[in-house]
C-alpha cells in the first residue's frame, strides 16, 4: 500500500513549536489550499484546510520558521491527529519535506 502525498497552499497561523519529552522538536500548523481541478470533464473550485505535523529537528524549526500567509509545498503522509478513534480524529499531513514557494508557483 501506497501513503504519500504533495499538497500546496498557505499557512493560516503561526506554527506551534514544541519538544516531546525526548526532546525531539515538533511543530503544528494549518494549511490552506485554494486551486481550480478538473474533476468529470469540469473546472471546479478546490479550497480546504488541513493540518500539518512536523517532527525532527529540519521540518520542525522550517515549519515554524514561516510566517503567515506564506506559499508553501509539503510532502508527507496521510494520518489520523491521534490514531485513537480512526471514525472521528482529523486526518493530518505528517510532514517530511517542506518547500517555500515564490508567488508565482
Amino acid at each position: 500500500m501506497s501513503n504519500c502525498v504533495e499538497l500546496t497552499g498557505r499557512l493560516v497561523d503561526a506554527a506551534e513549536l514544541r519538544h516531546s519529552p525526548a526532546g525531539v522538536p515538533i511543530a503544528r500548523a494549518l494549511l490552506e489550499h485554494d486551486s481550480e481541478q478538473r474533476e468529470a470533464g469540469a473546472r471546479r473550485p478546490i479550497r480546504f484546510r488541513v493540518g500539518l505535523n512536523a517532527a525532527g529537528a529540519g521540518v520542525a524549526e522550517t515549519l515554524g520558521a514561516l510566517g503567515v500567509g506564506e506559499p508553501i509545498r509539503v510532502q508527507g503522509i496521510l494520518r489520523r491527529s491521534r490514531q485513537r478513534n480512526a471514525e472521528t480524529d482529523p486526518i493530518i499531513i505528517s510532514v517530511n519535506r517542506i518547500e517555500r514557494l515564490t508567488e508565482t508557483e
